[in-house]
């Protein structure tokens, strides 16, 4: 049933100005991420200075900044630097990120030290390990300590989908991220977000998997009255792509949800093919990836 719901949301055509809107809203949406172990202050400047200014060229209608720049920890002072007197935030990875596998300890200081240098956002693992083997009172807990330890940053709870394997274990580990929230009562919208996937494993950001995220934010805003935040992450890399999540989204949740405050798109090469598509909106022809892609 989530295959086929996905599979028609997938045939939506949005074109001309509709286009346009979507793909300028997707900009906006993006958390442009560099998470690689080649990763150096002058990528991360580059990665910035990107994320301030999408387009290589002014257009008729301006593009935005994107949402957020997301880095590794000892990385965020850089982005900082770079990105203070911008409404850019500063996202990190923490928890031991991608695998979780580190001790509880030295996930929290790192979480801890990720914001004390100046990180907006904290996107955390959980234990897929724990969570595999029916500890889920353990990985609730955990959520806990981390969202403790981030303080007023917000934090994007990454589920890691294709380690879960299936939609059961998918919606089981969002209900845990529920869970974790349910007694906070002054949580606001957006302070916490369900995240597929580090982009480090495969498959990554399945339509099928990002509609179980909606389905389960959708619950519990029905409850709550909470809106969470969504963020597709790991292997949305055009375009296309992109709409259809935006598709995804509204037909789910709402236009409510279809803000960077409550929906992310989680990425490091998309950027390049929304930014192309606008160009050839404007000039009729695609211009090509070299004049857009991050050096």
């Amino acid at each position: 049933m989530l295959a086929r719901r996905a599979a028609e949301l997938a045939k939506r055509s949005i074109k001309t100005t509709a286009k346009a809107q979507g793909l300028r809203m997707a900009v906006s949406m993006l958390d442009l991420t560099t998470l690689e172990g080649a990763d150096t202050p002058g990528r991360v400047k580059a990665l910035c200075a990107k994320a301030l200014y999408p387009c290589p060229e002014p257009l008729a209608q301006p593009v935005p900044m994107v949402a957020a720049a997301c880095v590794y920890p000892r990385l965020v002072p850089v982005a900082w630097a770079a990105l203070r007197d911008s409404p850019v935030k500063v996202a990190s990875v923490a928890t031991a990120f991608p695998s979780g596998q580190s001790g509880l300890d030295l996930r929290l200081r790192e979480t801890e030290a990720a914001v004390a240098a100046g990180a907006d956002e904290i996107d955390m693992v959980i234990s897929r390990g724990l969570f595999l083997s029916g500890r889920h009172t353990d990985v609730v807990e955990e959520i806990r300590m981390v969202r403790a330890a981030a303080g007023a940053a917000h934090v994007k709870v990454i589920l890691e989908t294709g380690e879960l394997e299936t939609a059961d274990n998918i919606r089981r580990a969002c209900d845990l991220v529920l869970e974790a929230v349910a007694d906070d009562d002054e949580i606001n919208h957006g302070d916490v977000f369900l995240k597929t996937s580090t982009g480090k494993v495969s498959p990554a950001a399945t339509p099928v998997s990002v509609l179980v995220l909606l389905e389960a934010a959708r619950a519990h805003a029905r409850a709550t009255g909470v809106r969470l935040g969504i963020k597709p992450a790991g292997g949305i890399r055009t375009a296309k792509q992109a709409l259809h999540m935006l598709v995804m989204v509204q037909e789910t949740l709402g236009p409510q949800w279809l803000t960077p405050t409550l929906f992310r798109i989680g990425a490091s090469s998309l950027l390049d093919d929304l930014i192309r598509q606008l160009l050839k909106m404007e000039h009729g022809r695609y211009t090509g990836m070299d004049e857009v892609a991050l050096t």
